[in-house]
């Protein structure tokens, strides 16, 4: 068992995809209220090696060798990984590749609020995608999706956006989460498409909520609604993110996490907390699961006084 390493997942996104967590649960530069590890409990701009780096690169070495490689390694799980020192260490590790293993392409799912510097800039040089997000241009709106650190300032984010978009040789793809009635007002959506030209990604990619997220009362956007959003904004590079039904591909693996998530809450519904620490899966790797499932509809989820469960369906 790993204890950084999580999946391989099958990803909307990057197929399928080994995710490296560099973080103790849940510690970010942001508490997002539609984030699906739910509240931060560390809120911090603290740069540091959180978990050691030594330990990260031995279960890669030991992951890559034995095993066939994923689409992705990709840096993400419970939190900002760009706040581990070691980020650029780890995307060198995987660009340089090593004696014994296939060299694989390395992607980072990262909040973007640490752009603004140059040392994290530079970390990011041998990752081969990053994908940021940017769900607000507006401070107001800023500190009611994202509830960020206090240090951290929207505009000062936006211009480290814009350097690192210049100035990276590999791809970005800008990722811009949607919640209505919350950063979705036509002065909101006039601030992102002015900023989303200043930064110029490559491509640009609406979201909106597959799984609960970290407050009870917000839904997310119809597809209408999101479709709205593209032709407002009228630019050439948007898409939005459908949500995987099928999986790219059917390992034995999956069939056996999926069956564990299915015997246990045949027994009793049980909510995301609930399941991480029967399984001792990551969150992200069960949500993954959860999100299939759900699609194939075998689960349904429901709301209840202790939050969200999940339950078979008859």
């Amino acid at each position: 068992m790993y204890k950084y390493l999580f999946g391989p997942v099958p990803s909307r996104r990057l197929g399928i995809s080994l995710g490296v967590d560099l973080l103790p649960f849940k510690t970010c530069s942001l508490n997002c209220i539609y984030c699906e590890c739910k509240a931060t409990t560390n809120l911090t701009l603290k740069r540091r090696e959180w978990v050691p780096l030594q330990d990260v690169l031995s279960e890669l070495e030991h992951y890559l060798v034995h095993n066939n490689p994923p689409d992705y390694v990709t840096l993400a799980g419970s939190g900002e990984p760009l706040l581990h020192t070691g980020a650029g260490k780890i995307l060198s590790f995987l660009r340089d590749g090593l004696k014994g293993a296939k060299k694989v392409k390395s992607a980072v799912l990262t909040n973007g609020t640490l752009l603004f510097l140059p040392e994290v800039r530079s970390e990011l040089v041998c990752a081969d995608l990053v994908i940021p997000s940017l769900d607000a241009a507006t401070t107001v709106s800023f500190k009611r999706i994202n509830r960020p650190h206090p240090a951290l300032d929207i505009h000062r984010i936006i211009e480290g956006l814009k350097i690192f978009c210049a100035d990276f040789e590999g791809t970005v793809w800008l990722e811009v989460f949607i919640v209505p009635g919350i950063n979705d007002t036509e002065k909101d959506l006039l601030a992102l498409r002015d900023a989303i030209v200043y930064i110029s990604p490559d491509l640009v990619q609406l979201n909106t909520l597959d799984r609960p997220g970290a407050v009870a009362n917000i839904r997310p956007a119809t597809r209408e609604h999101l479709e709205y959003i593209v032709d407002f904004w009228n630019l050439p590079n948007v898409e939005i993110i459908a949500r995987a039904n099928t999986r790219k591909v059917k390992e034995a693996y999956l069939q056996d996490v999926e069956s564990a998530i299915l015997a246990t809450i045949t027994r009793r519904p049980c909510t995301l907390e609930d399941l991480v620490q029967i399984l001792g899966l990551h969150p992200n790797e069960i949500n993954k699961y959860l999100d299939v499932l759900e699609s194939e509809k075998k689960i349904r989820v429901v709301q209840q006084q202790r939050g969200f469960f999940y339950e078979a369906r008859e």
